[in-house]
């Protein structure tokens, strides 16, 4: 199968095809007339079906990944820090839009990078909904905080107070579009009714989780989710050098940050996640490490009631 790894920038894609030993270029706007004329460039060159290999860089890859996919190709989106990892390992020198589409491309043909599913569109809707409202949580708390600053006159007072009604109204607008998106769709709102049975996740980050990992339960393993999350552990000894171990960082950041409050909530008010912070204190943990750790935790409970279909249940591991 031939091979095309794509570059996707803001306004503009560079795509790289790879034929047997021959390979050849072609540079689109990134829009919907510029993916009808990657797919025409395709088809002039009698391609029917390709292995399409694109970096995971949100909405700007998922959409061309979406049509491609749509199209009869073989789509994977792969996480930036494998591709960076594998230029290193070509001690790439020069860094260019073309010669990263290369790059991806035969990151494709060596790695056979597994196939990308698309979510469901109520899937897509709900990411977009729950980024939005986190995107509006974190203005507000930056419009808030200049309202404590010092000196400030009451024009601007007034000015800033006004963005805040503004702000509160669009949380408002947006939570409620949420909540109906859930209402419209009865199996989204059971996954989320099973997320909420667990002690630390309330509604708003069982949004998270299902518009974040839509195909949570499709996952092989509790390690392949944390690590999608980027929250597995990252250790290093070299000789007599052992440094501290560290979160690995390198997944879905939207994913990572969701149980961090739910985490130190769960750590009170979750017997079963309480018992296991308690014993890493006994091990003198630091708390950073105890909220993390608690953090897979709750992506492993997670992970759990969304493959068993099951609600929570705290006694279940004394069965």
């Amino acid at each position: 199968m031939e091979i095309l790894g794509i570059d996707v920038g803001k306004h503009e894609m560079h795509a790289v095809l790879l034929q047997h030993e021959r390979s050849t270029s072609r540079s689109v706007a990134n829009s919907a007339t510029g993916f009808k004329q990657l797919q025409t460039w395709l088809r002039n060159r009698k391609v029917e079906r390709v292995h399409v290999c694109l970096e995971a860089t949100g909405g700007w890859s998922e959409d061309l990944a979406l049509v491609l996919h749509k199209a009869g190709h073989v789509v994977s989106l792969v996480n930036p820090t494998r591709i960076k990892a594998f230029a290193r390992s070509e001690m790439l020198r020069t860094k260019t839009d073309c010669i990263d589409a290369a790059l991806i491309a035969r990151f494709c043909r060596m790695h056979a990078p597994e196939p990308w599913v698309p979510p469901a569109p109520e899937i897509r809707m709900l990411q977009g909904l729950v980024r939005r409202y986190q995107s509006l949580i974190q203005m507000r708390t930056e419009v808030q905080n200049r309202l404590q600053a010092p000196m400030i006159t009451s024009v601007v007072k007034a000015s800033i107070k006004a963005t805040l009604t503004h702000l509160d109204r669009e949380i408002e607008r947006v939570d409620h579009e949420i909540e109906q998106l859930f209402k419209h769709y009865p199996p989204l709102r059971r996954q989320r009714d099973l997320l909420t049975s667990i002690p630390g996740i309330g509604e708003t980050t069982a949004a998270r989780i299902l518009g974040e990992m839509p195909n949570i339960a499709e996952f092989r393993d509790v390690k392949a989710v944390a690590a999608y999350a980027g929250l597995s552990p990252r250790h290093y000894e070299s000789g007599s050098i052992r440094r501290p171990s560290r979160i690995a960082k390198t997944g879905n950041a939207n994913l990572r940050t969701a149980p961090y409050f739910p985490a130190i909530s769960a750590m009170r008010y979750n017997p079963l996640l309480r018992r296991f912070a308690d014993r890493l204190r006994e091990r003198r943990k630091s708390n950073m490490a105890i909220i993390t750790a608690v953090m897979r935790k709750l992506l492993t409970l997670a992970y759990g009631v969304l493959k068993s279909g099951k609600l929570f249940d705290p006694t279940y591991a004394s069965h």
